[in-house]
């Protein structure tokens, strides 16, 4: 049972331990002075918050390699290629059609080595015996051919000009002839070979050749017909073309089957006929045959140069990621240089803040990312950040720039202003949190003492 006397020491004992609270028990508090180094308080307002933000500060940066990429690589080139066959027209264009101008149809005329047969009577007694010199006597058809001066030379008669003539003329001339000799001019006159006019006929057709003009008319699909026709794997891009008096006409071969009038086209002699095709299908297919190959030779080289690119950007990648990966072993070693903002008092977790790269902090974001204010324990009041300073006459000082979150709204003020290297977040402990502690330090010496005094 405790003595009226120890109870007299433990009630003593407690008034003097909350009397004097403040020996037993030293809290941390921002004072005007410490030490000769002066302190000046300044409230945190709207107003002075363009001065706290006025310190110059500039973040440090993250290494380069933190904004490099691997790139797109180098670029390589695919080599030369294999040249490509030359092809006469790669992409057919439409063909003219240029008709030679209408001919009209003529006598035919006797040139130059034509062979021309006389014939005559054979009855006894007739002319035939009387031109013994003109007809051999076991003949009674004689050709002859038209000589280069134009004449034919008849046994007994002598040289007869027929060149150039109609065969009409020709047995005038030839009559005229005979009749001057005073023989009976029964015979008739033809042409047998007709050597002196042709048309010359090559290109795609079955067998080129030279077709003769005879007495009738000679048009363009006679002529053709007379070379075997054309022979052609794709009429689309052939053409006829004729060559008349220093001028080249063309007739498309696909025109020419659809329209009779082309086909009927007269030709004279002197002509040329050539059936030609602009677009060799077996040269445009050896072209395309030879451009699929490049197409697949180019596309195998993209894809070496797209394999070889990727691995070139994967081991640019793990480059960096490597020197990234060094950094952060080397920053959590605590071996690069860094900014720090350090927390003190009421807070949940004491501890160091580094400054963020490339960007300002906040005292918001120091004050919640290390769990905020000990609710039970710190004084919204008295939020105070210390910044090293300097006074006017350059001597060390330190600006306490002191927030009153009493009113919650003041916590707006603490997302705009802005933490410099080396300031220090303080929250003041609540005055009961003071008391309290020293109750609690001085409690056990009282009940220690006054168990002593019982057992005496």
């Amino acid at each position: 049972m405790i003595t009226r006397t120890a109870l007299r020491a433990l009630l003593l004992g407690t008034a003097l331990t909350l009397g004097g609270c403040g020996v037993s028990y030293n809290s941390a508090s921002v004072q005007e002075q410490v030490e000769g180094l002066p302190v000046e308080v300044i409230a945190l307002t709207s107003q002075t918050l363009p001065r706290a933000n006025s310190t110059p500060y500039t973040p440090r940066s993250l290494p380069a390699i933190f904004f490099q990429t691997a790139g797109g690589g180098s670029p390589r080139g695919l080599g030369a290629l294999p040249p490509s066959p030359q092809v006469p027209t790669l992409t057919p264009q439409p063909l003219e059609l240029r008709v030679p101008p209408a001919v009209e149809p003529q006598p035919y005329e006797i040139g130059i080595g034509d062979v021309v047969l006389l014939a005559t009577k054979t009855a006894a007694g007739s002319t035939v015996e009387q031109l013994s010199g003109l007809l051999a006597a076991q003949s009674q058809r004689q050709g002859y051919t038209v000589r280069d001066d134009g004449a034919i030379a008849i046994p007994d008669i002598g040289q007869i000009q027929i060149a150039g003539l109609t065969l009409e003329e020709a047995e005038a001339a030839v009559f005229d002839a005979i009749v001057r000799q005073g023989i009976d001019p029964a015979f008739s006159l033809e042409v047998a070979e007709f050597n002196s006019k042709r048309v010359a006929v090559g290109g795609a057709v079955a067998q080129a050749r030279l077709v003769p003009i005879t007495l009738n008319t000679l048009d363009l699909g006679e002529a053709l017909t007379a070379a075997g026709g054309v022979t052609l794997r794709d009429q689309d891009y052939a053409s006829i073309r004729l060559y008349r008096d220093g001028t080249l006409y063309q007739i498309p071969v696909e025109s020419f089957f659809a329209r009779p009038e082309l086909q009927n086209t007269v030709l004279q002699a002197g002509d040329s006929i050539y059936v030609d095709t602009n677009y060799d299908l077996d040269r445009a297919l050896q072209f395309y045959e030879q451009q699929l190959d490049e197409t697949q030779l180019r596309s195998s080289a993209r894809l070496q140069a797209l394999n070889e690119l990727q691995a070139e950007i994967g081991l640019r990648r793990a480059a960096l990621a490597e020197a990234r990966e060094n950094f952060a072993s080397r920053e959590e070693l605590d071996a690069e240089p860094r900014d720090y903002v350090y927390l003190a008092g009421e807070v949940v977790n004491q501890n160091r803040f580094a400054l963020p790269y490339n960007r300002q902090a906040s005292l918001a974001d120091v004050l919640f990312a290390n769990g905020g204010i000990e609710t039970t324990t710190g004084d919204p009041t008295e939020i105070y950040v210390l910044r090293p300073a300097r006074t006017a006459t350059g001597e060390d000082a330190v600006i306490a720039w002191h927030l009153d979150a009493g009113n919650a709204a003041a916590l707006v003020l603490a997302t705009k202003f802005q933490m410099r290297p080396d300031d220090i977040l303080f929250i003041e402990a609540q005055p009961i949190t003071k008391w309290n502690r020293a109750l609690q330090q001085a409690l056990p010496t009282l009940i220690n003492t006054a168990a002593a005094g019982v057992t005496n």
